[in-house]
């Protein structure tokens, strides 16, 4: 009876949703919508949006129809953005009309997480928190985190020396150890510290709720009214739970630093301490809630995606012997072998800055773009783009562009080089990667930083290698991605050394211990 109630109840909702979209916000007579796939009745396109692997099929998409496509869904119009000179003309150029962002009622409405820059709808309160984030990762505000971001490269060059096979976790640890410190003032040294996992494990539950289809509410918004109780509101039970776990996440960390203050203890610099201390007498309660939830982005934006790019450049050092080597020449040849690279050395280690771009040209953690939002009708090429509609550029599509990179599935870091020099002519992975427009990462910089010294520490003292049989003989390994809203390479072995004694001796020259505590 309960079951059948419910389904009865979604279906007429979907019908009565479907119905008003198709009619009251039906897009203007005589302009054409761009092209696409056609759909069938009510639901349009459902069918056309999978849940995993999303991006390949967009990607099919754009070679039937163009770097523009239409998929309609249960009345909602989805434009799919393929290349990078339609991104830019739409999400750039005007970027007045497409800065606005999707309602999520499951992920915003029912999880809370309507505080964060990401997801805020565009206004006034997005650009007060931009501000204020952007105030600590600006281009030159980044570089007085170089010091803790070394610091944490050199401690997970020791642990990566001791647990070589943890290295999937090491790798995890150094980001969120960085992050943690810079924004809290917080120092990690354990891989289970619970502050970290309680973060890990609501980032991961945003994740989740963001893929496009994984909740019908995000389609039907009238749906969050369903009482938990009711059969088939199973999303409201996790969205409850999920919530619990994010309302820790931003709390927790913030409450320490707050704490700590108020009883007048020594604290390290932090992103959260300034903020606290500068909280204006006026509207301090609103001004706390905001750096609550900035520092709570921060963390959030800081950790996971530039981790899983490493794991994107282990996987390419594991299947490229040859690019580790030619990376390793120019550091050796920059750097020798007496010390490790400092960020006054990128400049004269162009190979390396080419293997950066390509580690994230190659295999994107985020193959999908975060979803933009037309705020008023617009007409581009001929096609009309009705207000309301869905932008979706595929960063997939556009870095794997052959007229851009030729052979893009091969891992070619000279594609970035001419004359032994970063080749400007090539298109920077970052005009994807990183975003569109005004809504474009505002913590690429500090992401840009800790790659670099990951990166070159990394190479200059250990050899990657393919995983060894019994017989000790390489096994292949075959790269392969998880088919997440945050894309990682799906979990692997492989071998990791020092290449000599004297590498070995470097690493273990500074204990982690001296590490954390300078």
């Amino acid at each position: 009876m309960f079951l059948s109630d419910s389904v009865a109840f979604a279906c007429t909702g979907l019908l009565l949703y479907t119905t008003y979209l198709f009619l009251v916000k039906r897009p203007r007579c005589g302009i054409p919508l761009p092209p696409g796939p056609p759909g069938l009745p009510l639901i349009g396109n459902l069918f056309d949006v999978p849940k995993d692997y999303m991006w390949l099929k967009f990607e099919e998409h754009s070679k039937t129809y163009g770097d523009v496509v239409t998929l309609r869904v249960l009345g909602k119009t989805i434009i799919l953005v393929s290349s990078a000179e339609a991104a830019s003309e739409l999400l750039d150029k005007r970027s007045s009309i497409y800065s606005d962002r999707m309602r999520l009622p499951m992920l915003v409405e029912l999880m809370g997480w309507d505080g964060f820059i990401s997801l805020m709808r565009y206004g006034s309160q997005w650009r007060e928190y931009r501000r204020v984030f952007h105030q600590y990762f600006n281009q030159l505000a980044v570089k007085k985190y170089q010091g803790i971001q070394a610091r944490e490269s050199q401690a997970f060059l020791r642990r990566l020396l001791e647990t070589p096979e943890d290295f999937y976790d090491n790798i995890r640890l150094v980001f969120a150890a960085t992050i943690m410190d810079i924004v809290y003032g917080l120092v990690v040294t354990e891989k289970n510290d619970e502050l970290v996992t309680i973060s890990e494990a609501a980032v991961l539950s945003a994740t989740l709720a963001s893929v496009p289809g994984a909740y019908l509410v995000d389609f039907i918004p009238i749906l969050k009214y369903v009482p938990a109780w009711f059969p088939g509101a199973g999303f409201k039970r996790k969205a409850e739970e999920w919530r619990r776990l994010k309302d820790r996440f931003v709390n927790e960390p913030f409450g320490t630093v707050k704490k700590a203050l108020h009883e007048g203890c020594a604290m390290r610099p932090s992103m959260a301490r300034t903020l606290l201390q500068t909280l204006p007498e006026g509207n301090a309660k609103e001004s706390e809630l905001r750096a609550r939830n900035v520092t709570a982005v921060a963390f959030a934006g800081g950790s996971d995606t530039t981790a899983a790019a490493i794991r994107v450049l282990f996987l390419a050092l594991v299947t490229h012997p040859d690019v580790q080597k030619r990376a390793q020449t120019e550091l050796d040849t920059v750097i020798g072998n007496s010390r490790l690279p400092e960020f006054s050395d990128r400049e004269d280690l162009p190979y390396v800055e080419a293997l950066m771009k390509e580690t994230l040209r190659w295999l994107p953690v985020a193959p999908l773009g975060a979803p933009h939002i037309s705020s008023k009708e617009d007409v581009f090429r001929g096609y009309l783009i009705p207000e309301g509609s869905i932008i979706i550029p595929s960063v997939w599509s556009t870095l794997r562009d052959p007229m851009a990179y030729p052979e893009p599935e091969k891992f070619k870091p000279e594609r970035f080089l001419k004359d032994g020099k970063l080749n400007p002519e090539v298109r920077d992975p970052n005009v994807a990667v990183f975003g569109f427009g005004r809504r474009i990462c505002p913590g690429r910089h500090l992401s840009d930083n800790a790659m670099y010294s990951l990166v070159s520490t990394l190479l200059s003292v250990f050899d990657i290698g393919p995983p060894l049989d019994e017989r000790g003989e390489p096994v292949s390994v075959t790269p392969q991605m998880n088919p997440g809203a945050l894309s990682s390479p799906d979990p692997f072995k492989c071998t990791i050394k020092p290449r000599s004694k004297a590498a070995e001796a470097l690493i273990r020259e500074t204990q982690i211990d001296e590490l954390l505590i300078g």
